[in-house]
């Protein structure tokens, strides 16, 4: 079994326990070669995920990759936030970081180019589309995405930080 498959399993695995702990599994990837590897598996919530989220993650799925056995090798099993400079994977996410600048990069080139940076407005027309820099907007379709990533900005930090800084958003975060 390849690693994409391991991961789609993995993924298939972690979902359903990742959504009874309040969320949302945002990546799978196994990296690294046979005793080596490292199952990455990004989780996120609103407000974010803490450590005791990705600590109590960790041990439930862990016990349930111990019952079917996917992986051939030992391997140490990863359980983290994705960062500031997330992956953008499915739709929902090209949605729910509307107005956030991206770095986009296609398969093929797309008007002879392959990396695009600007801001993300959304699906327009089922379509990815992007303001890039230049002031043009690109519509991509989603299958001809080969990696997006939210480009990490200051206002958009501190817009973050006020908003996890009002109280009733801060309550119960760290539990």
């Amino acid at each position: 079994m390849g690693r994409h498959e391991i991961a789609g399993q993995v993924a298939d695995l972690a979902g359903p326990i990742a959504t009874r702990m309040g969320l949302e599994v945002v990546d799978v990837e196994l990296v690294g070669t046979g005793r080596n590897q490292i199952l990455r598996v990004l989780v996120d919530r609103d407000g974010g995920a803490s450590v005791g989220h990705c600590a109590r993650l960790s041990e439930a799925l862990s016990r349930e990759l111990d019952l079917y056995d996917l992986l051939v090798h030992s391997y140490t099993l990863e359980v983290a936030s994705p960062g500031l400079d997330r992956p953008l994977r499915r739709l929902a996410d090209f949605v729910r970081f509307s107005g956030r600048m991206v770095a986009i990069t296609t398969h093929e080139p797309q008007d002879g180019q392959r990396r695009f940076r600007g801001r993300l407005l959304g699906l327009v027309d089922g379509r990815v589309a992007v303001r890039l820099e230049d002031g043009r907007e690109i519509r991509l379709d989603h299958e001809a995405i080969a990696q997006a990533r939210l480009v990490v900005q200051m206002t958009d930090l501190r817009e973050d930080l006020k908003r996890s800084e009002r109280p009733s958003e801060r309550a119960g975060r760290w539990g």
